[in-house]
């Protein structure tokens, strides 16, 4: 420096803190807030791909089993992502057991839409697919957040902090 005094040194490393939160400042800085924002862009994808297939069975299969269809065809599309973006998981290790682990997930999700559509069917018997894609989407929001907690701190617990 002109004044003859040098600038102070920068620490190579910090090994108090994780190596993903160097870089973020503000609410970003917490591991938890970026992955919302990661999971809620792949729900928004799995949300519209399960819609649509919802939709496209329903007149052939019926309510549950269109909705059990669609939950199960988008889970892997979902366990996918999640592993990848959300949670930064690019190794293949564990990658089966993930998955598998995913379809008990899944399960949990189908039985909270599954219910909503029950509960539907037994207040309006006639209800429209329109109402049943509102009961389902509604449900799924219930489910999205238990999906989130159970990926987090069971399936994908080894890279929270990411």
């Amino acid at each position: 420096m002109r004044d003859g005094t040098s600038a102070p040194a920068i620490p190579e490393t910090t090994s108090h803190r994780f190596p993903a939160t160097r870089h973020y400042r503000g609410i970003l800085r917490f591991p938890v807030i970026r992955q919302l924002i990661r999971f809620s862009g792949v729900g928004v994808i799995c949300t519209a791909a399960s819609l649509g297939i919802y939709a496209l069975l329903r007149p052939w299969l019926g309510a549950q089993l269109a909705n059990a269809v669609a939950l199960v065809l988008t889970s892997l599309l979902n366990t996918a992502l999640n592993r990848w973006l959300t949670f930064k998981i690019a190794s293949q290790q564990r990658r089966t057991r993930d998955h598998l682990d995913g379809l008990v997930v899944i399960a949990v999700a189908l039985v909270i839409t599954g219910s909503s559509l029950g509960v539907l069917h037994w207040f309006n018997p006639d209800a429209s697919v329109g109402d049943e894609l509102v009961a389902t989407t509604l449900s799924g929001f219930l489910a999205t957040a238990v999906r989130f907690s159970m990926l987090r701190h069971w399936i994908f617990r080894r890279a929270r902090h990411r």
